[in-house]
């Protein structure tokens, strides 16, 4: 095993900046194999991946937490990237369902503090019993969605998965976005046509207005202290150069010590 660190990738990520996102698909393809995975959440942008990893030929499985309190809508178009994209959805579900957890703890996504330790029961604790099986994610947080994310890297170091997030889609702008889902009839949530530019559980997530910032409905009872659910570590904010631990071989071609692929 040999150590990685986010300071480790400055290079790499600055090559893949001119690359589409077609290209760092393939190059995460070719690099982690069979211990790559996308992650997704049903959300347009998770659709757009899940798209350009079945176009491709790439039989990738998709992560998808489960809280137990989605709306339908979100559910609907995991069944459809099932059926027409033909991907592997792996549904994570928390320990308790959301009757079990209020009966014990009360209703936590009242206060800041109990939305934080709801989104990791619900969503960040389901995806942490992956950890050690894939050795990167394929995400889609993209730049243009603001806030915290506006300085997201192409690859990111998560210590609690112990791999690195691909983030496919942080360089691709909204006219391009826009673009290859109107051209490809790209899976959509229907809930993004009815005001929902960014769609969580159904207890925490609202409809925004045209002049809002596209997170304005998430948690929107608690104002502007909650924004982020904590299950992408990049989100919160806090630069965190400690290592985590992959394979020598892949971490001595991820830096170029080893090459097998033309970035």
């Amino acid at each position: 095993m040999a150590a990685l660190k986010q300071s480790d990738l400055t290079g790499l990520n600055e090559s893949l900046e001119s690359r589409s996102p077609r290209e760092i698909l393939d190059w995460a393809v070719s690099m982690f194999g069979k211990r790559l995975a996308i992650l997704s959440a049903m959300q347009q942008a998770g659709s757009v991946v899940c798209h350009m990893a079945s176009k491709a030929g790439h039989k990738l499985p998709v992560l998808f937490v489960d809280t137990g309190v989605h709306f339908p809508e979100t559910l609907e178009t995991r069944d459809r990237i099932v059926r027409e994209y033909g991907l592997e959805v792996i549904s994570l579900t928390p320990d308790q369902t959301m009757e079990q957890q209020t009966a014990e703890l009360g209703i936590l996504y009242l206060t800041v503090d109990g939305q934080l330790k709801c989104c990791d029961l619900r969503k960040t604790q389901p995806l942490l019993k992956m950890r050690g099986q894939y050795d990167a994610l394929l995400g889609s947080l993209r730049r243009s969605d603001g806030e915290r994310r506006s300085k997201t890297p192409i690859l990111a170091i998560d210590r609690p998965l112990n791999c690195v997030r691909v983030n496919l889609l942080a360089n691709f702008d909204d006219e391009p976005f826009r673009a290859y889902l109107a051209e490809h009839k790209v899976i959509v949530n229907p809930l993004h046509h009815q005001g929902y530019s960014t769609i969580g559980c159904s207890r925490c997530t609202t409809p925004v207005l045209p002049d809002e910032p596209k997170r304005a409905g998430r948690w929107r009872h608690l104002g502007p202290w909650a924004m982020y659910c904590g299950i992408n570590p990049s989100d919160m904010g806090r630069p965190d150069n400690d290592p985590i631990e992959l394979d020598s071989d892949l971490v001595d071609r991820l830096l170029g010590r080893k090459v097998d692929f033309a970035i």
